[in-house]
C-alpha cells in the first residue's frame, strides 16, 4: 500500500520548487495523491478494510487542507499543480 522510497524521490524531484525542497505544499500534495491512488486500488479489492478506509479519508482531508492553503496563497501554483496531477476542482 505504501509507496516506495524510489517513487517518493521521483515525485519530490518532479514537484520541488527549489534544490533542497522536500516539504513544499506541491511536494506534499503530490505524495499524498500517489498514496491516495494506491489506497483506492487496494480498497477496490478489499472492500471491508475499514481501517485503511479511515486512513484514506484522513489523507484526503489533509490533501484538501494543503490545496486550500495553496489556493489562498498562490493561485497560479495551485492551478499548475492540479493540472499536473489531474485533480478535478
Amino acid at each position: 500500500m505504501a509507496i516506495t522510497q524510489e517513487r517518493k524521490n521521483e515525485l519530490i524531484n518532479e514537484f520541488k520548487t527549489h534544490e533542497s525542497d522536500t516539504g513544499s505544499p506541491e511536494v506534499q500534495i503530490a505524495v499524498l495523491t500517489e498514496e491516495i491512488n494506491n489506497l483506492n486500488d487496494h480498497l477496490r479489492e478489499h472492500k471491508k478494510d475499514h481501517h485503511s478506509r479511515r486512513g484514506l479519508l484522513k489523507m484526503v482531508g489533509k490533501r484538501r487542507n494543503l490545496l486550500n492553503y495553496l489556493r489562498d496563497n498562490n493561485i497560479t501554483r495551485y492551478r499548475d499543480l492540479i493540472q499536473k496531477l489531474g485533480l478535478r476542482r
